[in-house]
Order: C-alpha cells, then structure tokens, then sequence
C-alpha cells in the first residue's frame, strides 16, 4: 500500500504542477499505477479535469486485517453427531482430488474438447470423461509403489496442521528409486512408459 500511495503521491504532484491535465489524461496515469501491488480496492479516488485526490479506505482495511492469515469455512446446517468441525475441514481439503481430477482430463487422459450439441451425447461424452478419470483414479491407487506419492500418509489429528510426508516417502523422493530399486515416476512418465512397451493396431 505504501507503494501504490508513493506512485500515486506523484500522480498529485504532476497534476498540481499543471504538468498532466484532463480527466483521461490523469485516469490512465491513475490506472497504469493503481493496481500494481492488487491494493485497488483499498484506495478511494477522485479525478477532476484538473485535480485528482486520492485516501484509504481506512475501515475496509481494518476489516480485512482482521481476517488476515486465516480461513473460514461455513457449512450448512450441519448435525455435530454427523459431521464435527474437524470432518468439516478435511471433507474441504478432499476437494483437491476431485481438482487434481479434472485437470487429469487436459493431462495424461488428454481428452480433448468435443462439441456436441444434443443433450444425450454431451451426458455420454461426461460419462466417458468420468469412468476415464475413475480408472485413472484407481491406477494411482494400484501404482503407488512406483509413483512419488507417499504410500502410508500420515493421519494428522489436526486438520488444519501442515501435512508432512513419511520417512519412505522422503526416501524415495531423494533417491528417485522406489525400495526395490525400481525408478520412481509420475503419473504421466509411467503411462508414456508403458505406451513405448505396448504396440496397438
């Protein structure tokens, strides 16, 4: 913020001086500086043909300081017997599986957008989308040994602390070997690996 007010403290300078004038004029020197450091919405200005004022927005800045650093997480109604605070946060984090899902569909599925335009054939594309990612799914699981991730992940008691990996996984991160010596892979380099090994008419 300090150095979006020192950009925009030379702005006044110049309008004062009578060096930039004009609304236009003074609203792209404005917005050239304004979001730099992504602090616009923190600055309240005002542009004449001639004059241009600027201040923060000093209670929209106290309420964000307030929430710095932390996370909120609002559920629906909710029974404490079904689903704890605690489940609430790591039914959250399993998001990213289903994240990590769809981009598997750009990645090592590679299926590539087909249009279509009947509503039976878009739910089959979907369909076929969905049982690729599901096999993908079940290969990572049946693979873990030959892939980078961690075979025995920790059970963190606190949801919200960092998760960490297991000796083994370090390990075979390290050495880029799995404990039988084989090499480690991606998702990706393993099914290119196995592309080389099969020939397909």
């Amino acid at each position: 913020m300090a150095g979006t007010e020192k950009d925009l403290g030379e702005i006044k300078r110049r309008v004062q001086a009578g060096t930039l004038q004009g609304q236009a004029a003074i609203g792209l020197a404005v917005g050239a500086v304004r979001n730099r450091y992504k602090v616009k919405k923190h600055f309240q200005v005002t542009i004449t043909d001639d004059t241009f004022t600027y201040e923060r927005k000093q209670q929209q800045i106290a309420q964000e300081a307030e929430l710095d650093g932390l996370y909120v997480i609002r559920s629906g109604r909710i029974d404490p017997d079904q689903l704890a605070a605690a489940g609430i946060v790591r039914a959250y984090k399993q998001l990213k599986e289903a994240e990590k899902g769809f981009g598997s569909f750009k990645g090592p599925l590679e299926v590539r957008p087909i249009h279509h335009r009947l509503s039976d054939r878009v739910r089959c594309h979907l369909l076929i989308c969905m049982l690729a990612e599901y096999v993908r799914w079940h290969l990572r699981q049946a693979w873990a040994e030959l892939l980078f991730q961690d075979d025995n992940p920790r059970c963190n008691t606190d949801p919200v602390a960092k998760a960490t990996r297991s000796p083994q996984a370090t390990r075979k991160a390290g050495r880029r070997r799995t404990p039988e010596q084989e090499p480690c892979h991606t998702i990706q380099s393993l099914l290119d690996e196995l592309e080389n090994r099969t020939h397909n008419r």
